[in-house]
């Protein structure tokens, strides 16, 4: 039978043994070396000029005076000498000058209590079967370890929540996550029961969505983000104009030219057409339009440019496609005469 304790290596009393109490002081010592145990600096490698019966420090690893030969153990200053106790793995101390707890992994002292799995852990308040991690404080601090830092929730399907909840006085009022698909969204209450998604995004093509953004060309309703298909800028000020129902679903100026003249067409449905040409001397010219007017309305001719030694008159109405025209002179002859004409009248 060992006369020592498997663990702390206490010595035991033994039958018939002379001076039991020299043993069983000896245990106590031990033992108030490793109970509760806190030590006050692990980073003083020589052994204080004066320190104090009870003192105690974990030894370091090249250590001097005293202390030598001794790194890793536990440094006492009891009945005026140094006395050394070898740590067990497992045993936890508190660093008084540092704050912080170190452990013995079986080599070495490690900051922190190592590897803790729990099902509840509390901070300052009670943790639950939902919120098994609460933490009651002013801030909760999260950062990096050398670079970055991510925060990630997980969630297991798609139908399945994995957000960020915003609440006052324990109700919601704003929750930013994935909620029910894949989509990102964020969305807001002011009463924690109804809610309405303020902007979803499309994961495929990171689209917008929601009571923020216009949906509509005519919804101009105050805070609207302004879509880029409904409200206009350099991107979508020129270019082809379109309508649906009176409504402008393409640009606001939509300009060209060919070989009949200019055309400029307007998002409220205006249209106008100008070319000079130069009239026949023998008959009519016709004046194609650079761009087709509304079928089955009848477009506004007029001239510029003309002399006061002839006059300008279309022959017929004009029709959506073009118009003929004819210059006289004063003798009543037709004229060859370069004539500025212009016509106006709406695309839709």
């Amino acid at each position: 039978m060992s006369d020592v304790s498997a663990v702390l290596t206490l010595p035991y009393l033994l039958p018939s043994q002379a001076q039991k109490h020299v043993t069983h002081n000896e245990a106590l010592r031990r033992l108030d070396v490793a109970v509760q145990l806190a030590v006050i600096a692990r980073d003083v490698t020589a052994p204080p000029a004066s320190p104090a019966q009870g003192d105690r420090y974990l030894v370091p690893a090249g250590a001097t005076g005293d202390w030598v030969g001794q790194d890793g153990t536990i440094a006492v200053y009891d009945m005026n000498t140094w006395i050394f106790q070898a740590p067990v793995a497992g045993w936890r101390a508190r660093v008084l000058s540092e704050d912080t707890q170190v452990r013995f992994d079986g080599t070495a002292w490690r900051d922190g209590a190592g590897a803790l799995q729990a099902d509840r852990l509390g901070v300052n308040g009670a943790a639950d079967a939902t919120n098994r991690l609460t933490s009651v404080a002013p801030a909760t601090l999260l950062t990096h370890d050398g670079a970055g830092h991510q925060l990630k929730v997980n969630k297991a399907a798609q139908s399945d929540t994995a957000s960020l909840l915003f609440q006052t006085n324990w109700s919601g009022r704003a929750e930013m996550g994935t909620t029910g698909s894949d989509e990102f969204a964020i969305k807001v209450s002011a009463d924690g029961a109804a809610w309405v998604t303020a902007l979803s995004f499309d994961g495929a093509s990171g689209t917008a969505t929601g009571a923020a953004v216009q949906d509509s060309a005519t919804d101009t309703g105050t805070g609207k983000l302004a879509r880029a298909d409904y409200a206009y800028g350099p991107g979508n000020l020129l270019g082809t104009v379109a309508q649906t129902g009176g409504t402008p679903t393409g640009a606001v100026l939509e300009s060209g030219e060919n070989a009949n003249g200019h055309y400029l067409r307007l998002a409220d449905g205006t249209q106008l057409c100008w070319q000079q040409k130069t009239s026949s001397a023998t008959g009519q010219t016709l004046w194609s339009f650079p761009a087709g007017f509304l079928g089955g309305t009848v477009p506004v001719v007029q001239a510029t440019g003309q002399v006061q030694t002839a006059h300008f008159a279309s022959v017929g109405a004009p029709t959506a496609a073009g118009v003929n025209f004819s210059v006289w002179g004063l003798s009543g002859a037709r004229v060859a005469y370069a004539t500025g004409l212009l016509a106006f009248g709406r695309w839709a």
